[in-house]
């Protein structure tokens, strides 16, 4: 890796479709040893459900909408200029809580969560995902889901 200064202009930055939204990849593994670093649009009513990273440390900071997060025995509501840090080993869920998308840049470290985005955005092309091929994909990135992911209908 070398010391090179990464820049990108709106229309370079690559990154996935997921649920009809953009997640863009604004620096990942491939730039870095450190973090990986998302601009994420979250779907009106969508939720995570409660997970927990072993080894991945995360921070999220709310452009816009309005989230809830669970984190820890905490509930956060969340507006613009809401930031968190979850360090590893805190269970946390998020769910977009408005009926319009949600923007959170997000950051995750060590970096390589790009790849658990891609591979999850192709499980979802194909439609629902298979409940033991998304257990496996969490299960190679960190992921330990303590609770169903949910939508809100």
């Amino acid at each position: 890796m070398s010391a090179k200064a990464l820049i990108r202009t709106a229309g370079e930055i690559p990154g996935v479709m997921l649920r009809g939204h953009p997640m863009a990849f604004l620096v990942t593994g491939e730039h870095t040893r450190h973090t990986s670093m998302f601009d994420w649009t979250i779907p009106a009513g969508f939720a995570t459900g409660r997970h927990v990273h072993r080894v991945q440390e995360e921070t999220f900071f709310l452009l816009e909408g309005e989230c809830v997060w669970h984190v820890g025995e905490e509930t956060v509501r969340a507006t613009r200029g809401t930031f968190l840090f979850i360090p590893p080993g805190v269970p946390h869920d998020i769910t977009n809580v408005s009926d319009k998308p949600a923007r959170v840049l997000m950051t995750v470290s060590p970096p390589g969560h790009e790849r658990y985005f891609e591979e999850l955005a192709e499980l979802a092309a194909r439609g629902a995902p298979d409940p033991d091929a998304l257990s496996a994909l969490r299960d190679r990135y960190d992921t330990d889901q303590l609770s169903t992911l949910t939508t809100r209908a």
